[in-house]
């Protein structure tokens, strides 16, 4: 006859068994889950950062685009008649060709301005003396070379104002080189205020049209692409890092730097005497280095 406590101890053996392979089954599958994830985990990982290195090597391997025709140092030099020197364009990454004046010029006077358009101080600076360099420029007397730069493109409320702009002058350069002083003209006559949006795009168009300059849909096109934006930056970095050119100017340290014959000008911003008697002191020094009877101007005074 069978011992009922044996009977009892062989079922609790027997639970115990299915218990431990319940056991052992359930770690069993955790433990496959917990290689799953971690080999998915891996993987993510692997191919998140085969992205970034994609990223960062067709970043680095991505061609920068030519800079504009007739700005090959950099800036355009627009001299008798308001007519523009023109140059070719440099070839991407190309290191710019320093412009130097014209010796065949009735007067060696050279003016570069280096200015951001978004820049309060320097639409004061082109209001102030663009009126009476003009006749000057259109007569061969001075040569002015203007410099866009893009240094307050953050401070646009998010709208990028002074690289677009920058672009934009770049473009009228390229494909209508002799209505660049006009638009140029244009940016600073009715110049948006610092730290809000700027201009939109199709302002800045507006503005092309207005200066009456010609093939107006490639200049569009290249102001809705913005074509000429990586050269904006590099020119602007160059101007930012110096050394500038025919000057003892290391570097630019604000958003406008006016050079008349590679001398800083510092007097004000809102004397169109004090400018012009700035001018004629370096044309006299020119004329004065030449041998030439150095000239007594009177200037008017502000």
């Amino acid at each position: 006859m069978t011992d009922p406590d044996d009977n009892r101890s062989g079922d609790v053996r027997a639970a115990a068994r299915e218990k431990a392979r319940q056991l052992r089954t359930s770690q069993q599958r955790k433990d496959r889950r917990r290689k799953a994830l971690l080999s998915g985990g891996i993987v993510i990982g692997v191919l998140a950062i085969a992205a970034i290195v994609a990223v960062v090597i067709v970043s680095a391997i991505r061609p920068t685009v030519p800079g504009p025709k007739n700005m090959a140092s950099d800036g355009v030099v627009i001299g008798a008649g308001l007519k523009v020197k023109a140059t070719p364009a440099l070839a991407a990454d190309a290191k710019p060709v320093t412009s130097t004046p014209d010796p065949s010029a009735s007067s060696a006077v050279d003016i570069r301005i280096y200015a951001d358009y978004l820049c309060k101080l320097c639409g004061q600076f082109q209001r102030t003396n663009l009126d009476q360099l003009e006749p000057l420029v259109k007569d061969g007397a001075v040569t002015v070379a203007m410099h866009p730069v893009a240094i307050y493109t953050s401070h646009s409320a998010g709208t990028r104002y002074s690289l677009r702009a920058a672009n934009a002058a770049a473009c009228v350069a390229n494909y209508s080189p002799d209505a660049f002083w006009a638009f140029n003209q244009s940016l600073f006559e009715k110049q948006p205020a610092e730290g809000g949006p700027g201009l939109t795009d199709q302002q800045l168009k507006d503005r092309v049209a207005g200066a009456k300059a010609t093939n107006l849909s490639d200049i569009d096109s290249c102001i809705d692409d913005g074509r000429f934006k990586t050269w904006v930056g590099a020119a602007s970095d160059r101007a930012l890092n110096g050394p500038i050119p025919n000057s003892d100017v290391r570097q630019m340290r604000n958003a406008l730097l006016v050079l008349v014959n590679g001398k800083p000008y510092t007097g004000s911003l809102t004397s169109a005497d004090d400018f012009k008697a700035f001018v004629l002191q370096a044309q006299g020094e020119e004329y004065s280095s030449t041998g030439t009877p150095t000239p007594t101007p009177t200037p008017t005074a502000g």
